[in-house]
């Protein structure tokens, strides 16, 4: 941990940020299309590096605890560079950087400027073909109804990208974020992101997630190598199998059988194990007397405010994981308590989103991935009413686009979303881009502005 810690005038220093970037070799990008995988900086460095794919081994080191104690050396990764004077330098000692992806591609561009000196890099996965691989792969999609607005559009478009390029092609093994420790498999994620894919009209995708999905050993662990071996570091958690089950459905594959072991586990939020509100929920998917169960889950959970995150606790606080009641786990008997927690948080979100819970104990930061999850789950509730656009239906319609909005401006510049923010900046402050992130803010789009379903692939 020492070596780690930053702490010490011997440690190695991370190189300053220009203004408004974040630092060097922190990743804010990635290039890929479902092998070789590249994270990529404000700066055009490569700071990750992961093959055969995605969730694959790591070939260069990078850890998150360096990058978090600003004690990253200076020679990590492959570096760009430069001319200055008679030398080289990095393109953190431009004047200026900027980055953006090729059209509807991720293939990244970075330009630099220094003393009338102007440096592009452009990385891609497989030089020009990538492009054309992207722009066809994507011109696959369903696209967004009638009356979504252009943002939307480019928030959909960059989100099956960011998919694309975390999901290995061969496999199906979807990982969490292109980041030292977020290149594995989390059943939870990756099965969110096989539901994105199959909603959006990638169904053999989809199918390809599943199945990859259905060959692990949920019980072993709480994440999961791109090979299938568990990473022993982390016990399971309690709503794997139901994810699981819910993603087989929509990819249209059978969904395991038996109840799924959920109490005394871990949850979402990756505390002490407990018995949480999101492993309940996810547990029904599997239970044959589900009426029965939903109303255990109601007395247990249930509070004034809505639907707690401990069994048992109200003074445990509403947490946003009641939106699963709705979507994907479809509890009707529970929409009005779902409907409850969630109007009660996205009234006390930050322009950038809400936090996970109300106990929630880290920190002011949002995080995208629940705002993404509140907001698809209020927009099915407004479209599960009569009225779609009159009393209750439009109001929760509307509490659906202010979260909606709240991604938009959590979005770096090049519409990516970090797994959270800074409270009052909207600056990245962890893992960037985040796969659960991205496949929520699709599935929430699409129920905003459904559009006309066309066989999937």
């Amino acid at each position: 941990m020492a070596l780690l810690s930053g702490g010490t005038r011997a440690d190695p220093r991370t190189p300053p940020a220009l203004p408004g970037l974040a630092p060097p070799f922190f990743g804010t990008a990635v290039v890929g299309g479902g092998g070789r995988t590249e994270a990529i900086d404000a700066y055009g460095d490569v700071v990750g590096l992961w093959a055969p794919g995605p969730a694959g081994r790591s070939l260069i080191y990078n850890p998150a605890a360096r990058q978090a104690a600003g004690s990253v050396p200076a020679g990590t990764g492959i570096v760009a560079r430069m001319p200055s004077g008679r030398g080289t330098v990095p393109l953190w000692r431009a004047e200026s950087v900027t980055q953006r992806y090729l059209p509807r591609t991720n293939v990244l561009r970075t330009v630099a400027r220094l003393r009338g000196n102007r440096a592009v890099v452009v990385r891609s996965v497989g030089g020009p073909r990538s492009a054309r691989a992207d722009r066809r792969w994507l011109g696959q999609a369903q696209p967004l109804g009638a009356g979504a607005p252009g943002w939307a559009r480019a928030m959909h478009r960059r989100s099956l990208l960011v998919l694309r390029a975390l999901t290995d092609r061969r496999t199906g093994a979807v990982a969490a974020g292109a980041r030292e420790g977020w290149a594995y498999v989390w059943p939870r994620d990756a099965s969110a992101a096989a539901i994105a894919l199959a909603s959006a009209g990638y169904r053999a995708e989809a199918r390809r997630v599943v199945r990859f999905l259905l060959g692990l050993d949920l019980d072993a662990a709480a994440r999961f190598r791109g090979t299938g071996e568990p990473v022993a570091d982390r016990g399971p958690q309690g709503d794997a199998a139901g994810w699981v089950g819910a993603a087989a459905r929509a990819a249209g594959l059978p969904a395991p059988r038996g109840a799924p072991s959920w109490n005394a586990r871990t949850d979402y939020q990756e505390g002490d194990a407990g018995d949480y509100l999101g492993n309940a929920l996810a547990s029904t998917a599997a239970d044959r007397d589900r009426r029965q169960r939903e109303q255990g889950i109601a007395e247990a959970f249930g509070g004034p405010d809505g639907l707690t995150r401990r069994a048992g606790d109200p003074g445990s606080g509403v947490d946003s994981a009641a939106a699963w009641a709705v979507r994907p786990f479809r509890l009707h008997s529970l929409f009005p308590l779902a409907r409850r927690t969630l109007l009660r948080l996205t009234a006390r979100s930050t322009r950038y989103g809400i936090v996970p819970s109300e106990d929630w104990g880290g920190g002011d930061d949002p995080w995208t991935a629940p705002t993404a999850w509140t907001a698809w789950s209020l927009a099915a509730l407004a479209n599960a009413e009569p009225g779609r656009f009159r009393g209750t239906a439009l109001r929760d319609r509307r509490a659906a686009l202010r979260l909606v909005a709240d991604l938009r401006r959590a979005a770096t510049p090049l519409g990516l979303l970090p797994e959270r923010v800074d409270a009052h900046t909207g600056v990245p402050r962890s893992t960037t881009p985040l796969a659960w992130s991205h496949a929520f803010a699709i599935l929430a789009l699409r129920e905003l502005w459904p559009g006309k379903a066309r066989p999937g692939r």
